[in-house]
């Protein structure tokens, strides 16, 4: 059996009762990283021992891991922050698991795209989750088809990435286009911005980004 186990986005209180007791019975812990898990598992006084599991080895770990839960060993999967596989490692372990007939199964908890998104005060009835845009190659073209979605988008950004990504959006989104952009949730400092694309350019260029971001856009009404 492997369980996905959502953990914290920020507040250490955000977990369920069922995620903690869970994680104090697995055999092991798969950590994206583990020094950052040891805290939230410390808090918790959670003993169980942790492997490290991230995009970097989960290609060489995969199949080790898949034999020892098919020998009988229970596991858990974390992520640093949030639910696993949702921009996070998961999906390649998930599918192999399914493959050899491994039973999984991921608890509700928490993610950063449905408080963003609920808070925004833009449409939520129907969204689309784009989650981190390409670095590179193709993230023109991501943006000019994002630009002509008419559900409202979220996407996932970093500090050092927001002004360049909102300073890219302009000229396809259009200066007026609404959005919130909302920072830190959970966290001791969260803020939430909500106006235009040129004026959170403007805010961001101002007031130097720190934290982690999640941005929602409105759709566009050039459609019927």
């Amino acid at each position: 059996m492997i369980y996905l186990i959502p953990t914290p986005i920020g507040n250490l209180e955000d977990i369920t009762l069922r995620a903690i007791r869970l994680l104090k019975e697995v055999d092991l812990i798969l950590a994206e990283d583990t020094r950052t898990s040891q805290k939230l598992l410390k808090h918790y006084e959670i003993k169980t021992p942790m492997q490290s599991f991230h995009m970097h080895n989960e290609h060489k770990k995969v199949s080790q891991i898949i034999q020892e839960v098919s020998r009988g060993k229970t596991m858990a999967l974390i992520s640093d922050a949030g639910t696993p596989g949702i921009s996070d490692p998961g999906y390649l372990l998930v599918h192999e698991a399914l493959k050899q007939g491994i039973e999984v199964e991921c608890l509700a908890g928490p993610t950063a795209l449905i408080p963003a998104l609920v808070q925004s005060g833009l449409p939520s009835d129907r969204f689309i989750f784009e989650g981190f845009l390409p670095p590179k190659k193709g993230r023109q073209s991501r943006l000019q088809l994002m630009a002509e979605e008419s559900r409202t988008t979220v996407f996932y950004e970093s500090p050092h990435k927001i002004v360049k990504t909102l300073g890219q959006m302009l000229p396809y989104f259009g200066p007026d286009r609404k959005l919130a952009i909302v920072r830190e949730l959970s966290k001791k400092f969260e803020s939430t911005f909500r106006g235009s694309l040129a004026e959170a350019l403007h805010f961001y260029e101002a007031h130097p980004p720190k934290g982690e971001f999640v941005i929602v856009v409105e759709g566009t009404k050039n459609k019927a």
